[in-house]
């Protein structure tokens, strides 16, 4: 999505949110950001369906946090944060049940989730995007995601911090947090660059 139809997208929900309509807010920021939101989960988790289903789980913790999000970032970058911790609690506790109250619209989100899907999909499929994909599946998760955010959706070192740390439900961290994160997201992006370059070389002499 181009950054102009981001801030449109964002001045939409937003506008829905001060009308206290979160579900439709919910649903129209995962029918703007979902197809690359469920791009970065296939690219960070191994198993195709448990991207999904982080996916699918997306959109109640949307509509549960949406009442609370302050603005203090992009949607975007609260959707990821969002995104993060929905996959670092399925992963933590794959059994745990949510509460199914007021859950948006279930063949809404089925809708949803497809369009995502077959708009990922033939990305995903190219020769390039299998050899960078294989080059990254040897990365740990955390490395996956860092090199997804910064390389491919182009997020600022602020933005990246905020999304990476462990908070709750894409909580906003305090400003030094955030910059210390930063920082050391930097030097790790530097030592993935170098591994990853290492890697292909070695490949290419095999």
């Amino acid at each position: 999505m181009e950054p102009g139809a981001r801030d449109q997208l964002e001045k939409q929900v937003r506008a829905l949110c001060d009308r206290g309509d979160y579900a439709a807010a919910a649903t129209l920021t995962l029918r703007g950001y979902g197809p690359e939101i469920l791009g970065f989960l296939l690219a960070t988790h191994v198993s195709e369906p448990e991207a999904e289903d982080v996916f699918a789980e997306l959109s109640e913790v949307l509509w549960r946090g949406l009442p609370s999000f302050a603005w203090d970032s992009s949607l975007r970058t609260w959707s990821y944060a969002v995104a993060r911790f929905v996959s670092r609690t399925l992963r933590r506790n794959s059994a745990r049940q949510r509460r199914r109250e007021g859950r948006v619209d279930e063949s809404a989100l089925e809708e949803i989730v497809q369009a995502a899907r077959t708009e990922t999909q033939s990305f995903l499929r190219t020769e390039k995007r299998r050899r960078l994909d294989a080059l990254r599946n040897n990365l740990s998760m955390e490395d996956r995601a860092l090199l997804v955010l910064r390389v491919d959706r182009k997020l600022e070192w602020n933005e990246l911090a905020r999304i990476l740390l462990e908070s709750d439900e894409g909580a906003s961290p305090e400003t030094a947090v955030l910059a210390r994160e930063a920082a050391r997201l930097r030097k790790r992006f530097q030592l993935v660059k170098e591994r990853l370059r290492e890697r292909a070389k070695r490949e290419r002499v095999a």
